[in-house]
């Protein structure tokens, strides 16, 4: 069965570096976000990895690109955006994919 292409989930990969100076404010939004995004309709998943050199990886899942498209212009998350822009990150990209093939395995 062929979805439409609304209908596909949608993955953000957001890779990052925080400014020395980003401290607990960072941190405080970065949990904020998180809670807003899980409560949003549509939401999947959302999880962050830390390398060994700093850079930050966040994986966010959601189930559509209205769903998607909904969290990227809550009010909110811009905020927080514009304030990582200005106080946070030394560097970041995001990449928006739309899901193709799902395999899985699982014991």
């Amino acid at each position: 069965m062929t979805a439409e292409a609304h209908d596909r989930t949608m993955v953000t990969v957001f890779r990052s570096r925080l400014r020395p100076d980003a401290g607990e404010s960072y941190e405080h939004t970065a949990d904020d976000m998180e809670k807003y995004a899980r409560e949003m309709p549509g939401f999947v998943d959302f999880k962050t990895f830390v390398a060994p050199d700093g850079e930050r990886v966040s994986l966010v899942v959601f189930a559509s690109r209205e769903a998607h498209d909904a969290w990227r212009d809550d009010a909110r998350h811009r905020a927080a955006q514009a304030r990582g822009r200005a106080d946070w990150y030394s560097e970041y990209s995001i990449q928006v994919c739309e899901l193709v093939a799902l395999r899985e395995c699982k014991r």
